[in-house]
């Protein structure tokens, strides 16, 4: 199945707005099977490659962190070539620490059989460090 650029722009901005909702199973079923996600930096138990069944594991721990249970994620602006799309992205959350964080993003998706492939999260590392490990 082949998707226009807009529809792959929709199909990221669609996986921002279910990724907000914290709700796993939904998460990786915007994902196809053979996914690869990957987050940027060198932080132990968060940066590296995840395949679904990683990032599905990942993502069940940090819901009891977040007072209302997900990570929002908001996109600012994408582009697409293809079936990739680039998107800026802002995040809050307030954490069951009193801690807020609130991270900038860029994210690359490709898009395969209108599903999301892979993607590549970068991010402020050094935020994520201190809001959820320092």
């Amino acid at each position: 199945m082949t998707t226009t650029t807009d529809e792959n722009i929709a199909i990221a901005n669609h996986f921002a707005e279910v990724f907000s909702t914290g709700d796993v199973d939904a998460i990786l079923a915007c994902l196809h099977p053979d996914a690869v996600y990957w987050v940027s930096g060198s932080i132990d138990g968060m940066s590296g490659d995840y395949t679904p069944a990683e990032l599905g594991k990942l993502l069940s721990g940090v819901t009891t962190v977040y007072t209302n249970g997900a990570l929002q994620i908001t996109p600012i602006s994408a582009i697409a070539q293809d079936n990739k799309v680039a998107v800026e992205a802002e995040s809050y959350a307030e954490l069951t620490n009193g801690r807020v964080y609130q991270n900038r993003y860029h994210f690359l998706f490709e898009i395969e059989d209108g599903k999301i492939s892979s993607v590549k999260e970068y991010m402020d590392t050094k935020h994520a460090y201190d809001i959820f490990y320092a």
